[in-house]
């Protein structure tokens, strides 16, 4: 039989769980919109833009990345299957002395 101090230990846990928001940890937060571009204020007139120190990592990482794959993509070599059946019919005819290629008869 269960104990008087196991009981209550059982319902005070029950009743944690029942007024306790599981996984819902804080409330959400909201940042009001300033009407600024991603949130910063614009630089006084003649006054360039300051750059954080990850921006320019950031931009030569991505397009340089980019163009790179750009590149391998261009000069990847062609493994379809059409160049393959292609490639072997071309290799059966010929052992069989046929041609492949049309040659109009004169």
């Amino acid at each position: 039989m269960l104990t008087t101090s196991t009981t209550f230990r059982a319902l005070r846990s029950i009743q944690r769980l029942r007024g306790a928001r599981l996984a819902s940890h804080e409330t959400p937060q909201f940042n009001e919109p300033s009407g600024w571009l991603f949130g910063e204020k614009a630089p006084p007139p003649g006054q360039k833009r300051v750059k954080e120190d990850w921006e320019n990592v950031w931009y030569f990482g991505m397009f340089g990345s980019m163009l790179f794959a750009t590149v391998l993509i261009y000069y990847k070599p062609d493994s379809s299957i059409q160049t393959w059946a292609l490639k072997e019919a071309k290799e059966r005819m010929e052992v069989r002395g046929e041609k492949y290629r049309y040659e109009p008869s004169s």
